[in-house]
């Protein structure tokens, strides 16, 4: 059995798994994600502690899109069926994108589902998630990164109910800089002093019913989460943020679930340096859409 000390792990996201009682662990797992692309393993415990595994859920073909930077897979469960979303650089000279996989069990194999990212082919994005709206239409909201348009966006695009494919045009959600909590930095290969981050956006609803957002930006150049919120309910907006960030611990690009026994949990990886990362588990508190950290 591994502890989560053992496990380095970027971008973690769990699936807990109601019909066995189990987690299910996914992230980047490749020993350099920064390089050539190996694939995605699953780790599968009982108690967030304690993990069976890696098991590989994902290995590309050689004709695959891609073979560099695999990030960021997350797994959900549509229409009896289990899609994974994750970040791939393109073959073919283009940039990062979201691209969709499929399997019809948790431990895969996963295979291409969508034909290519479904991000837009001349953006940088990554970090695509699935949201299901009020109408029980599918949307991906993803980053348009920060390396392409200095100012970090967070978009949302349609889907086709079968998710292969996005439908019409992305729509700007909000600007990491619209948010009072990040802070902007400088880059030796971008004339701008005022950059900023935005990636790890994850989706859920409160108590309340409000719906809330999670995602991951910087505070003096340390890795946080932080928190916006949907004046209308809807995935349209407008976004409020809170005004201070959640966790600016060195840690980031997490995501929210509830636990077997009911309670709330945050999980994130940390410190945000490679090959040093792992998951963490942080106990939570939402009370009529206030999120904290758990004292």
């Amino acid at each position: 059995m591994l502890k989560n000390d053992d496990i380095q792990i970027r971008d973690p996201f769990i699936f807990p798994d109601q019909k066995s009682g189990k987690y299910y662990l996914f992230g980047s797992t490749d020993k350099n994600i920064w390089g050539k692309g190996i694939g995605f393993d699953v780790y599968i415990g009982t108690d967030l502690e304690n993990w069976e595994g890696p098991f590989p859920v994902f290995r590309p073909k050689t004709d695959f899109y891609s073979d560099e930077n695999f990030w960021a897979p997350e797994v959900h469960e549509y229409e009896g069926r289990y899609y994974m979303f994750a970040t791939f650089l393109r073959k073919d000279g283009y940039g990062r994108g979201t691209g969709i996989l499929v399997s019809d069990s948790l431990l895969g194999p996963f295979l291409p589902h969508s034909d290519g990212p479904v991000t837009p082919k001349e953006w940088e994005s990554l970090d695509g998630t699935l949201y299901i709206d009020e109408a029980g239409n599918p949307w991906m909201v993803f980053c348009h990164e920060w390396v392409q348009v200095g100012d970090g966006e967070v978009c949302a695009v349609r889907l086709s109910n079968d998710l292969r494919e996005a439908i019409g045009n992305p729509e700007l959600l909000f600007r990491a800089s619209d948010a009072p909590w990040p802070t902007s930095f400088q880059h030796p290969k971008r004339t701008s002093k005022e950059n900023y981050v935005t990636d790890g956006t994850y989706l859920f609803k409160a108590s309340n019913g409000e719906l809330l957002m999670l995602w991951a930006s910087f505070v003096d150049d340390v890795y946080a989460q932080g928190i916006s919120r949907s004046q209308s309910g809807k995935i349209a907006g407008p976004w409020i943020h809170d005004k201070e960030a959640i966790f600016q611990n060195d840690g980031g690009h997490g995501m929210i679930f509830q636990t077997f026994e009911g309670d709330l949990m945050l999980t994130l990886h940390t410190p945000n340096k490679t090959p040093l990362e792992r998951p963490i588990f942080i106990p939570i508190i939402e009370r009529n859409g206030i999120v904290k950290i758990a004292e």
